[in-house]
């Protein structure tokens, strides 16, 4: 062989090396670093939740439609009234009673007076106990009997609406918070009241529509507002917790381990878990509030740097002392 067949097949094995060196080196993971520490179990809350958001709507949203086309006279209530079952809401002329009223007051006071005691106005009436949510047209209007003069409500509740793969978990009777988007700071208790019994789809997700009844309507609850809903599922009150990240498992038991008195290390400690959640498990048994509990945390450390210029195959940028006058 020749000696620039040596010489070239030499300088390829070298280039080969050093890039095969750098390349190793810049693809190390990061430095692990353990970390440990002793944390003592602490007496908590825990719950399980499903979260969905919803909308503030009536449970029973009613219109009110007058049994004559005609004129309003009179409107008694406005938006945010109270009323009840058999309260007057507005007083309306029917046309003819509008026709025959409007000849009579260009007779006279007199003759105005007579046509409206033979010829009464008719009462609109509320059907039921409730509120008042909007309020559509102003005395002088002229309606029909497909026109609604009135809303009401009977109760304000949240609309929730929660897909098939949470919808097991929800039940009647359930506790529940109420978030409003408006009023993030206000948090409203209320009930799971009832559960759908047919699905809808939407965006190609089946879901069932939930009512959740406050336990008391505040006076900022308007309809059409968005909420956020939290059903609790389960809870637990005044349990001891510790930390998720301290619970290891071995098949399908789970252990914690946990420091022995007077300098002897550290066993291994097998536990019974209860509720758990993203941050902490309810301990059952195997633990007290004395133990110390050895919580090992992972830490990366990462690599520093390269500088610029250590690629073989890169030129590398000289450092100038000149400055520029």
């Amino acid at each position: 062989m020749s000696k620039n067949k040596l010489f070239f097949t030499g300088f390829i094995i070298v280039v080969l090396c050093i890039a095969a060196g750098y390349f190793f080196k810049a693809g190390r993971p990061a430095a692990r670093n353990e970390a440990s520490q002793e944390i003592t179990p602490e007496i908590g809350d825990i719950r399980l939740t499903v979260t969905t958001t919803g909308v503030i709507q009536p449970q029973n949203r009613l219109e009110i439609k007058p049994s004559i086309s005609g004129r309003i006279e009179e409107i008694l209530v406005k938006e945010g009234s109270m009323v009840k079952k058999g309260d007057i809401l507005a007083w309306m002329s029917s046309t003819e009673r509008a026709a025959l009223v409007d000849a009579a007051t260009s007779q006279g006071e007199k003759a105005r007076q007579y046509w409206e005691e033979v010829y009464k106005k008719t009462p609109i009436i509320s059907p039921i106990d409730g509120e008042v949510i909007v309020r559509s047209f102003e005395p002088g209007q002229t309606i029909t009997t497909g026109d609604a003069l009135l809303v009401l409500s009977d109760r304000l509740i949240v609309s929730a609406q929660f897909d098939e793969t949470d919808i097991g978990r929800v039940k009647i009777g359930q506790k529940a918070i109420i978030t409003l988007d408006a009023y993030p700071k206000n948090k409203i208790n209320g009930t799971v009241d009832h559960i759908a019994y047919e699905s809808e789809l939407v965006n190609n997700v089946t879901i069932y529509d939930v009512d959740i009844l406050p336990q008391e309507v505040p006076e900022f609850f308007r309809s059409g507002m968005s909420a956020n809903v939290e059903v609790i599922e389960k809870e637990r009150t005044g349990v001891l917790l510790i930390p998720v990240a301290a619970i290891q498992e071995e098949g399908d038991k789970k252990y914690v381990m946990v420091k022995k008195g007077r300098g002897r290390g550290v066993e291994k400690r097998p536990l019974e878990v209860g509720l758990s959640d993203v941050n902490n498990a309810e301990i059952v048994s195997g633990l007290s509030k004395e133990d110390l509990v050895i919580l090992r945390e992972q830490k990366y450390s990462p690599i520093k740097k390269q500088e610029t210029g250590t690629n073989p195959f890169m030129p590398s940028r000289r450092k100038s002392n000149d400055r520029s006058k």
